[in-house]
């Protein structure tokens, strides 16, 4: 596997790709955002370790901004441990986040676990290639990753994607609060659910109608057409 790293302060760079390399990964090193990005449109990277705090561009902009090129998993390596600096990083396209300062040993199994997770995601979309999921006048494409609401289609993030297609997989049905982040956050959010809550009202707002997604209280929640 070819890994990128994003980390300007050159000892903490040297000590994850030295570390890295022992593990057997493939490794290259920049210490900004910008180079990161033109790394991402020339070499095309298979994973990126980032760094939220570069001298150029803050990394969660560097996160969007990879999003908008490729699906290349990347795992969040900050300095920073409020909960909203992770919720950001994990809406933006995260697909983990490791507070510094941590193990070489923990960063090298959540990179295998974010990589059998990419996996299996990729055996589905080929599994149910060309399918798409309709829920009145909704329309979901896991394999294109398109969302049609009355014909037009409505840009969503990636764990915004993510949850709309864990609702549609069985609409009308309740889903448990622990069940949606289990599948949409893998097992790898250790906060509040406050994120899910943020997450769903953004849907609600870009579905145009808060009664697509149905909150029942002290279980979770359920997709359903507005009546």
């Amino acid at each position: 596997m070819q890994i990128l790293v994003v980390e300007d302060d050159e000892s903490v760079a040297a000590g994850v790709v030295e570390g890295l390399t022992r593990a057997g990964f493939q490794t290259s090193h920049v210490a900004s955002g910008g180079a990161a990005l033109a790394h991402v449109r020339e070499a095309r990277p298979e994973f990126i370790i980032l760094d939220l705090g570069l001298p150029d561009m803050d990394g969660t902009d560097v996160c969007r901004a990879v999003r908008a090129l490729s699906a290349t998993p990347i795992i969040v390596v900050s300095a920073r441990d409020e909960e909203i600096d992770r919720v950001l990083a994990l809406e933006l396209g995260a697909d983990d986040y490791l507070v510094k300062p941590f193990g070489m040993r923990e960063l090298i199994a959540r990179i295998r676990a974010v990589a059998r997770r990419t996996d299996d995601r990729a055996g589905d979309d080929q599994a149910t290639s060309g399918s798409t999921t309709s829920i009145g006048p909704l329309s979901v494409d896991q394999r294109s990753r398109r969302v049609l609401l009355d014909g037009e289609e409505i840009r969503l993030t990636v764990k915004e994607f993510e949850l709309l297609c864990y609702l549609a997989e069985d609409p009308g049905a309740v889903c448990q609060r622990s069940a949606i982040l289990r599948a949409v956050w893998n097992g790898n959010w250790y906060g509040t659910t406050k994120t899910l809550d943020a997450h769903v009202a953004a849907l609600r707002k870009k579905l145009g109608d808060p009664r697509w997604i149905e909150a029942i209280r002290g279980i979770g929640f359920r997709l359903d057409v507005p009546q």
